[in-house]
């Protein structure tokens, strides 16, 4: 049964170089087109075979019967996209929300998580049902000058996320090595185990997945034990969680919990890393069937994130809430307040902090080479060998770092300062991402039959409405605290103006919002491609 499988795909490859694809046959248009940057070459790709019940591969629209071996073929990518949700900033989020807002933004937790799995549930329907990632779209899609403006925000929004990322691992480093190493010496090991992990690739996406289900699993043991340890109060737990509360003074973690959320490369991530299973665009049901999948299986990822998320809220909350040493919280010193809180039992509780904070940089670092990879080959289609793309994404980002290190290992508040920094950066790359992938996901000459319909288009762009709010506010009150000087006001004005004026014309361009002297009675001649003759 097997064999007859692996015969029918290797017919469908076959007819896949042969003829165009009909949901993108617009963008394949010259040679060039054709011999574009693939986020996976087809030896790469693990094959979907069907277990018990396989259809005729020629008929049919309606999905396969769930398989459990087949979810089990379809598992990796979702939580290769959780790491975002896991990563040293967000960790420095959770602390400071527990130890300011104590049990009462636990319901935000959990709502930002379902709008990010939304998110991430939109940019796999894009990989999947058109076979090519975001950024491959996105060089289609827009006018050069615009595509270029996308890129270099995507790669901006790289940059600061791995400069948290590398740091938090060095700051786990420093702890574990009981200061022996220090910060830039972090950095140097961080960004150099990268590579042995990325070098894995060679022998098997599942050998790469295999690694962050470890690390997952790391990170989730050693917070889930800091949570056994300290034993946070369970009823204002559940409260914390079923009643939604907001205070005036909570506002900028509340803030906070949402902007970490949604991480802009990881949009770009999530859409090339669906295209490592092996499945035939064209065919209708078969499509389905790797959107549900991939639907219970990042359900599944980012319900482990959310927890982990949660056991890193409670403890601070129970340990910090309250007290002088709440508003004075964050990575460098996290590990040694709660060595002086609850100390430890068996294994002293600052090195279980270190453990779950390295397990969370290294992961996250090694995705972001990841995406670093699909974003530049993606926008620029550079046909480049992977080892290549990777020192180029890691020179882009380590070489900040280093700088970071050397100028910022001075004090703890100095860190803090530039976390907030990083956070604004990562805030206002949000909607660069966001607008493009709702774009194309509501376009039926690029989506076909797998375009999202009028009420989750709504829904959406509800969701991508308050995030961009969200970290709108986040970024008005940063510039009004931190804005000094006539020069650097009339800056920050020239850059906003050309800031907002792009966005204008994202959303001016994926038109939901219908223009004004547009009218709805007169009905445009519909596309016809070359399949449709």
């Amino acid at each position: 049964m097997e064999n007859d499988v692996k015969v029918v795909d290797e017919k469908v490859e076959e007819a896949d170089r042969l003829l165009p694809h009909p949901q993108s046959h617009h963008h394949l248009t010259s040679s060039e087109d054709s011999e574009s940057e693939a986020a996976y070459e087809t030896n790469e790709k693990i094959l979907i075979v069907d277990f018990e019940s396989p259809d005729d591969p020629t008929t049919g629209d309606a999905a396969p019967p769930f398989s459990w071996r087949k979810l089990w073929l379809f598992t990796g990518p979702g939580f290769l996209m959780s790491i975002a949700f896991l990563d040293p900033g967000n960790l420095e989020g959770d602390l400071q929300a527990g130890a300011i807002a104590g049990y009462s933004l636990l319901w935000l937790l959990m709502w930002a998580t379902a709008m990010g799995l939304l998110i991430q549930m939109l940019s796999a329907r894009v990989g999947v049902a058109t076979g090519r990632h975001l950024a491959e779209l996105c060089r289609d899609e827009y006018p050069t000058w615009a595509r270029y403006v996308l890129w270099s925000m995507a790669e901006l929004a790289l940059i600061g996320a791995d400069i948290q990322e590398v740091i938090g691992s060095a700051i786990a480093i420093q702890i574990l090595s009981r200061g022996f190493l220090p910060l830039w010496a972090g950095v140097v090991i961080t960004a150099s185990d990268c590579f042995l992990f990325l070098f894995l690739e060679n022998y098997g996406v599942r050998k790469l997945e295999a690694v962050f289900a470890v690390l997952i699993a790391t990170m989730g043991l050693s917070f889930a034990w800091m949570f056994g340890e300290t034993k946070p109060n369970g009823k204002e737990l559940m409260i914390g969680i079923l009643l939604p509360r907001l205070s005036s003074k909570t506002i900028r973690q509340a803030v906070g919990v949402v902007g970490c959320v949604i991480m802009p490369h990881n949009v770009f991530l999530h859409s090339a890393l669906v295209q490592s299973r092996k499945i035939d665009p064209k065919r209708k049901s078969r499509v389905q069937e790797a959107l549900n999948y991939y639907l219970i299986e990042s359900s599944v990822a980012l319900f482990i994130s959310f927890m982990i998320n949660l056991f890193v809220t409670t403890v601070f909350a129970k340990g910090f809430y309250g007290t002088e040493k709440a508003n004075n919280i964050g990575l460098v010193n996290a590990g040694q307040y709660l060595q002086e809180k609850f100390g430890g039992g068996l294994l002293p509780i600052l090195y279980i902090w270190g453990i779950g904070l390295l397990a969370a940089g290294q992961s996250s670092t090694i995705t972001g080479t990841y995406a670093g990879q699909f974003i530049m080959g993606g926008f620029l289609n550079l046909r480049l060998k992977k080892w290549m793309r990777a020192v180029i994404t890691r020179s882009c980002a380590i070489v900040p770092t280093m700088i970071v290190a050397i100028v910022f290992n001075t004090s703890e508040a100095s860190l803090d300062v530039l976390n907030e920094w990083l956070n604004v950066l990562q805030s206002v790359q949000i909607p660069f991402a966001l607008l493009p992938l709702l774009t194309l996901v509501s376009k039926e000459e690029i989506m076909g039959d797998f375009k999202i319909g009028p009420i989750l288009q709504r829904i959406a762009w509800t969701v991508a409405a308050l995030v961009m709010i969200i970290n709108g506010y986040l970024l008005l009150d940063f510039f009004v605290s931190e804005v000094d000087g006539f020069m650097f006001g009339v800056t920050v004005c020239v850059w906003t103006t050309a800031y907002v004026a792009f966005i204008v014309y994202l959303i001016s361009h994926s038109n939901f919002f219908p223009s004004p002297w547009s009218s709805s009675s007169i009905e445009l001649p519909k596309r016809v491609s070359i399949s449709d003759s």
